[in-house]
């Protein structure tokens, strides 16, 4: 994604929309021309649209929101359902809707707040970069739309040679600060984006350091295995308990029972 080319005319929205077969969702305004002000179980691609003040003046940030897929995703470690969450050999994640629970964990371990849940479904919803337009050997829909080639698609090490190039070409036009966004704290991310204004990341509503929680790997890691290992030596104790003591058994009285109160 190079940001600085890109004019906002929401052709990747559209297509998105369109080749998924995504339900209409209704638009909020906020004062600018963004469509909506966040991602949606329905609206997996958001233009997003940022005014700044920068150098007496007003700048105009534009960048495409979407699923990072990350090499090391947040929403995979925290997922607790088998499966729910894939991450394929070409780096795209994905959600499996068949394997989903719906418990959201994996919102809470994705630091770009992307995966959002489907009130009809019950399941999470994020964008798929059309796995199967990619394993059909089609780019997704919305690069395939793309009117200024701000949108590209291909491997990894292609793109950020690509995106290398173009921040330099940035720097040589007076952004001295451009930079190709490719945090590694999540492992590097499948979706590079050139940003302009690389030493404000947040002025395209992108986080500058993105890791996955410490408390989602202490849950997968620590705490959930101890939680199975409780839960088994519960139901082991349960089993030897009955062996050694038995069946409980009613005590014996003697005699006739007393009578009951008030007789």
């Amino acid at each position: 994604i190079d940001t600085t080319t890109c004019i906002g005319c929401k052709a990747c929205e559209v297509a998105c929309q369109e080749w998924n077969d995504l339900e209409a969702v209704p638009t909020r305004q906020t004062g600018n021309y963004q469509t909506m002000p966040e991602l949606d179980a329905e609206f997996w691609n958001l233009i997003r649209f940022n005014e700044r003040d920068f150098d007496g003046g007003v700048v105009w940030l534009m960048r495409k929101d979407q699923c990072m897929h990350c090499e090391d995703p947040g929403c995979l470690a925290a997922c607790p359902a088998p499966g729910a969450i894939v991450q394929y050999e070409n780096g795209i994640v994905d959600v499996n809707p068949e394997a989903c629970i719906g418990c959201g964990f994996c919102a809470t371990g994705c630091p770009f707040n992307v995966p959002k849940f489907h009130a009809k479904t019950g399941k999470m919803a994020k964008c798929t970069l059309c796995v199967d337009r990619v394993t059909s050997g089609l780019e997704p829909a919305c690069i395939k739309a793309c009117p200024t080639g701000c949108l590209q698609f291909g491997t990894k090490d292609d793109m950020v040679a690509l995106g290398h190039a173009r921040v330099e070409q940035l720097k040589g036009n007076g952004f001295a600060n451009a930079v190709l966004y490719d945090p590694p704290g999540v492992g590097g991310t499948g979706v590079v984006t050139v940003l302009g204004h690389g030493d404000h990341p947040e002025w395209y509503g992108l986080p500058a350091d993105p890791h996955v929680p410490v408390g989602v790997r202490f849950w997968k890691s620590v705490l959930r295995p101890l939680g199975v290992v409780a839960m088994i030596g519960a139901v082991l104790g349960a089993i030897g308990h009955f062996m050694y003591q038995g069946p409980k058994e009613p005590r014996a009285t003697d005699g006739e029972p007393p009578p009951p109160p008030g007789a």
